[in-house]
């Protein structure tokens, strides 16, 4: 993990912190309705206008208004397929006054995806934004269109058009759902191993809590939502928590993120930080020389990564340019997004290459029978606590398989330092064997990334008739480099046992990544094949 940093004019000296008075998303935002009912929640369109906490209330009450006059009843749940638009946070919120149950799903889904991640939910209506199409095909679920009308003086309304029926009751795991529920989340996959995992307002407040709390987020703070909101990334971290704090978030004008105008609506936002994936930091240093306006046009407290291993050359790189910490952090759907992070400097130690420190949940490091590990022994990290879903919808043996006696076990390996801070080394299911000998990925990821002239790695298995499997590698450089293969690899023989070393390396245009930034192995060895 990179070094600290001094921190920019934008940190003060703030006094105790206290978190949100939320019991949910019913009430997400009440607390600056009544306090700061004209301060901006959301800053939306090309033009930048700026929806108040109080015009977001009343869009959320009028989304609500509208569904409660469908043939839809407390504890159904739908689908919810949107960019990052206005719309999607009004369907999302009014959905919750309703006493619905909302899955977000990825609008790059194919159709047919889409379609089974709804009948697997046994969703009875999907609300869909301006750019979503119409609902997938073999389904019987309604696509009810939402659409949000933004005036420039920051005055907005909104319409849904519910024409059609909803869908039957008690389909797919619906059933399972309790009146505690309040979002279904599916886990990163195909359609086939992607698991859903059901969320209460009691999860939703712990993961909000966490994050509001180890950034310190209050009605001084802004943000630009980089990350998808159907992923826990983006959902907690960026919107529910600056929402929850009375912050304000920016909603890119085309729904997604944009390296073209990130600067531009980080000032248009007073963006004050950003959390984002190691792909995106990498995007924004370098295009750094080009459009990054500088320190003092555009002041940080913090920056913010999750969702994958952030390489320390990219920290250090990034620290430089902003002149703030930049805080690595860990989390999972199960665990309503955030488990460990990095603090702000002023609140405790940074581990150097750690994810930090539990937040808002208990973490133990167990071995293979599941006993708890000495500090500084590697084993499988386990997390408890209230951020914790309760298992996975329609799936009892994932369920007993993942979560056993208030613990999940996460499948990513790890340590403990003695101040607590967690050093991952890998999943468990992506190391490599070769002839016994097993090989992290990522820790080898991590050293190519350290190369001079390399941006990005992605290390995989290659079989192999004589050692079961073999590493290969696949690097990506940066704009203007010609580093060699065998420079490459005489860096990890400095750095890497024998045995870790790549036996085959690519110089790539580019990696696949998952919807949500991180790097998609699935993909690797198609991609890379012998």
């Amino acid at each position: 993990m990179a070094s600290s940093a001094t921190a920019s004019a934008a940190t003060t000296t703030r006094t105790r912190y206290r978190p949100p008075a939320v019991t949910g998303l019913t009430d997400l935002i009440a607390g600056s309705v009544r306090d700061r009912p004209g301060t901006p929640a959301l800053i939306v369109t090309a033009d930048h206008v700026r929806l108040s906490y109080a015009v977001l209330d009343g869009l959320a009450a009028d989304m609500a208004a509208r569904l409660a006059d469908t043939d839809l009843r407390p504890g159904d749940p739908v689908g919810l397929v949107c960019a990052n638009t206005v719309e999607f946070v009004v369907a999302l919120l009014g959905a919750a006054r309703a006493g619905l149950v909302t899955s977000p799903l990825d609008p790059a889904l194919p159709a047919p995806e889409k379609a089974a991640r709804l009948a697997a939910l046994g969703a009875r209506a999907l609300l869909t934004g301006p750019a979503a199409p119409d609902g997938p095909p073999g389904t019987r679920v309604p696509a009810w269109p939402v659409r949000v009308r933004v005036l420039p003086s920051g005055t907005a309304t909104v319409t849904l058009d519910a024409a059609a029926r909803p869908a039957p009751r008690g389909a797919g795991a619906a059933g399972e759902l309790t009146c505690h529920d309040t979002l279904v989340l599916f886990t990163a996959g195909t359609t086939d191993r992607a698991k859903m995992v059901p969320l209460t307002h009691a999860n939703v407040v712990a993961g909000v809590t966490g994050v509001c709390t180890t950034y310190e987020l209050d009605p001084a703070d802004g943000t630009v939502a980089v990350m998808p909101l159907f992923h826990g990334h983006g959902l907690f971290a960026a919107l529910l928590s600056s929402l929850a704090s009375g912050g304000r978030v920016l909603l890119p004008a085309h729904g997604r993120f944009s390296a073209h105008t990130f600067w531009d609506d980080m000032r248009a936002a007073g963006a004050t930080w950003y959390t984002a994936v190691p792909t995106i930091h990498q995007i924004l240093l370098a295009r750094a020389a080009q459009e990054y306006p500088g320190r003092q046009t555009q002041p940080l407290r913090f920056v913010r990564s999750c969702s994958a291993p952030l390489p320390a050359a990219t920290a250090r790189a990034l620290e430089d340019l902003l002149g703030v910490p930049v805080l690595s952090a860990y989390g999972m759907t199960e665990s309503t997004h955030q488990t460990t992070s990095e603090p702000l400097p002023r609140h405790g130690h940074r581990g150097r290459g750690s994810v930090g420190t539990a937040t808002e949940v208990d973490l133990r490091i167990v071995d293979t029978d599941g006993r708890p590990c000495p500090s500084g022994e590697p084993g499988e990290v386990w997390v408890s606590g209230p951020p914790v879903a309760r298992g996975y919808l329609a799936d009892p043996a994932e369920t007993a398989h993942s979560f056993a006696d208030g613990w999940f076990r996460t499948g990513d390996l790890g340590l403990l330092d003695p101040d607590g801070c967690v050093y991952l080394t890998g999943r468990i299911k992506n190391l490599i064997n070769r002839g016994g000998e097993k090989i992290s990925p990522e820790r080898v990821e991590d050293v190519l990334a350290g190369c001079p002239g390399v941006v990005e790695a992605a290390v995989f298995p290659v079989a192999d008739a004589t050692y079961g499997q073999r590493v290969g590698a696949a690097v990506v450089l940066g704009e203007g480099q010609n580093t060699e293969p065998d420079r490459i690899l005489d860096h990890c023989r400095d750095r890497l046992a024998p045995f870790e070393i790549p036996e085959r390396l690519q110089v790539v245009a580019g990696l696949p990544h998952t919807p949500k930034g991180g790097l998609d192995r699935r993909s690797l060895v198609d991609r890379y094949p012998d």
